[in-house]
């Protein structure tokens, strides 16, 4: 005997619909099941890149590490530092964009 996941009635074995509530007994595994919902995927995308949260984060902290490094050793290098941020941006952008193309 199969149960009804909604009311719970007891159905024959080879039912595929509640002969109570006519809720489906067999289902298929949807495509959203198995590959993720696109909305989830693109929660965890930034600049189109999977886990590109992840990517930003790590060159940016390692961006304020030098910098800390730099002020402690008294180095000048502030007028890097922002032709550096926009190319890495910029980089990150390029890189999300072909991701999304070769993905189509």
């Amino acid at each position: 005997m199969v149960y009804c996941p909604k009311c719970g009635k007891k159905n024959e074995e080879d039912a595929e619909f509640c002969s109570s509530c006519g809720t489906p007994l067999k289902t298929t595994p949807r495509r959203d099941t198995c590959f993720g919902r696109p909305e989830e995927r693109y929660k965890d995308e930034c600049f189109g890149l999977p886990h590109g949260g992840l990517i930003v984060g790590v060159i940016f902290g390692t961006l304020l590490i030098i910098i800390g490094i730099s002020a402690m050793l008294k180095i000048d290098i502030g007028y890097i530092i922002g032709p550096s941020i926009m190319i890495i941006i910029g980089i990150l952008i390029i890189i999300g964009a072909l991701y999304k193309v070769s993905q189509k």
